[in-house]
Parts: C-alpha cells; structure tokens; sequence
C-alpha cells in the first residue's frame, strides 16, 4: 500500500507568505561573499567535498555575486589555495566560463578546458596552474541564482605526470546531486534561522 502525505499550506500562514518571502529575499540579497564560510556547516562541506571527490575534481569553488553586482567572488573553496581565493580573487561578469554559466543559469562541462578562447585565465595566471577540465552549475538558494558552483581538474606542470581523464556526463550528475542538496541545507538554515527554528 502506498500512503502519500499531503501537506497544504495552512492558511492561518497565507497573510505572513509576503512578509517571509520579502525577509528572505533581503536575507540573501545581504549575504557577502565572506560571510558565507560561516553558513558551512560541517555537513554542507561534506555534501560538496564528497560530490567533488566523487566527480574526480581536484577541487571545487561556491562563486556568489558581489554587492555591486559586478563581479563573481569565490565565497568557499576546497583547495589548498582557499586563502589566496576566498574574498580576494574576483572574475569580472563580462568575461569566463563561471560569469557565462551564472548568466545562461545552464551546467557546463568541458575537457581540454584550457584550449577554450572563453575561458578566463585570470584565476589560472594567478595561482600559476592551467585548468584542464571544469564543471560548472548554477548555485540556487532562497528561490534565486545567486552564484555558481564549479569543480575543476588541473594539468601538472611536470612532465612525468599523467594529463588528468577529464570529467564524463556521470561527473556532472555528482556535482548536480551535491549542489542541490547544498541549496536544500541553506534554504533550511536559513529559513529556519528566520522562524526562530534555530539560533
């Protein structure tokens, strides 16, 4: 026997749905780029950390707007050069793959990424390494697209050391799979946080 649960908006909620939805929609509106390390919890890191492993990525960035909509801002990394990224680094909007996939909200995969004349090498030159192959997914949270989140493998500048295999359709699945329930965990945390649910 298969018993379904249906659960209705109780109106006794309707005449607060606008206020709650303007609140959020200020709450995320309001996130900076450096403040959303301390929203990662021990669980949306593994979420992510596992989906990246799973996918064969070197590592992985979470990329929020900045406040003056003008760039994307790295606001978590797991790699060995978070500090030089997060809240430092930023990719102008009108340039890269990340901005091209925060502007179509469309997922992005592809192998011998360093040969594509879109990709922005400002990160690459920065920390002195050449990506090879990147996943990139548009980041959701609170009803909105507020970012983007990308995994990336990168080619060693040694000679003796294999090019990487580069990421296959299953790949992106990972990614989407621990994007999503990222999305999942902060909309609860921070709906709950609204409520009082939480401290």
């Amino acid at each position: 026997m298969n018993a379904r649960l249906n659960v209705l908006p109780d109106p006794v909620f309707l005449d607060l749905k606008t206020a709650l939805s303007e609140r959020l929609e200020r709450l995320a509106a309001g996130i900076q780029p450096e403040q959303f390390g301390s929203l990662m919890d021990p669980l949306m890191r593994q979420t992510l950390e596992r989906g990246f492993a799973e996918a064969g990525a070197h590592e992985g960035t979470v990329w929020l707007l900045d406040p003056g909509n003008e760039f994307l801002v790295p606001a978590w990394n797991s790699g060995p050069n978070a500090a030089r990224l997060v809240g430092q680094f930023k990719q102008p909007l009108s340039a890269g793959l990340i901005c091209m996939v925060f502007a179509s909200e469309q997922p992005f995969l592809e192998n011998d990424v360093w040969k594509n004349s879109q990709q922005s090498k400002l990160l690459d030159s920065l920390l002195r390494v050449q990506t090879a192959a990147m996943i990139a997914l548009p980041f959701y949270f609170l009803r909105g697209c507020r970012g983007v989140v990308s995994c990336v493998q990168i080619r060693s500048p040694a000679p003796e050391m294999a090019e990487p295999p580069g990421f296959q359709p299953e790949h992106l699945a990972h990614i989407q799979r621990a994007t999503t329930l990222l999305s999942n965990l902060l909309d609860l945390k921070l709906l709950s946080r609204t409520v009082g649910w939480s401290e």
